[in-house]
């Protein structure tokens, strides 16, 4: 049985119909993964060829910083609620109770072979009138470009829906990825990747959830 194709959504063709495609219930895990200039050094300190490129590429693997992106998911439900889940402020969520998406674990360096990933219950799709998954740099790197960043969103039977956060623009700090919304009775996945600066002013949170008008409020947290 042939494998379901990945589906790339660009510029050009930036929305999909989970419903078309058949993805009306069960779960979707959306993996985030990104290359630190801590890791990309350390490949290349293994790529290098001769004694003193081998030196300088491991001078650069030790002197390269981490950098650690946060993948988030912003909910608003049909009943008007409004939550996120995120690693800041422990907001791990739920797949089986509300708000029926969950963060599986926090990679604060981007070495993690898995990267970051977050579950969506679709069995609850009803519940959901708009999911916006967001990422934004918690510390480490001033912007995206150079990370190789890509979001994969993968159903049960392993269709798959590919965002490439590409066209960073300098000091980029956080992007809106995609934003998942019932159109027209089904639910569509929207490329979004819009890019904040820190000219968009301070609590990316804040500012991406007024961008998008979903009425949050926020306070400081940690994690």
């Amino acid at each position: 049985m042939a494998q379901p194709a990945t589906v790339s959504l660009t510029k050009a063709s930036p929305t999909v119909s989970l419903d078309k495609h058949g993805v009306s219930s069960g779960l979707i895990k959306v993996n985030l993964n990104w290359t630190s200039p801590q890791a990309a050094a350390a490949r290349a300190a293994g790529e290098a060829r001769g004694f003193f490129g081998r030196i300088r590429a491991s001078w650069r693997s030790a002197t390269a910083g981490n950098v650690d992106l946060d993948l988030g998911c912003m909910i608003r439900c049909t009943d008007g609620t409004k939550t996120v889940v995120q690693a800041l402020g422990n907001a791990f969520g739920a797949v089986d109770r509300f708000p029926y998406v969950a963060l599986d674990s926090d990679d604060r360096t981007g070495a993690r072979a898995a990267g970051e990933n977050l579950v969506i219950n679709l069995d609850h799709r009803a519940e959901f009138q708009k999911l916006l998954l967001f990422v934004y740099i918690y510390e480490g790197s001033g912007d995206f470009r150079g990370l190789d960043a890509v979001v994969t969103l993968t159903s049960d039977r392993g269709d798959r829906f590919r965002v490439s956060l590409d066209d960073c623009p300098p000091q980029a700090h956080a992007c809106a990825i995609a934003l998942i919304k019932r159109q027209k009775g089904e639910l569509v996945i929207g490329r979004e990747v819009r890019w904040f600066t820190p000219q968009d002013g301070p609590g990316v949170q804040d500012v991406i959830s007024r961008a998008y008008r979903l009425g949050m409020k926020w306070t400081p947290g940690t994690k």
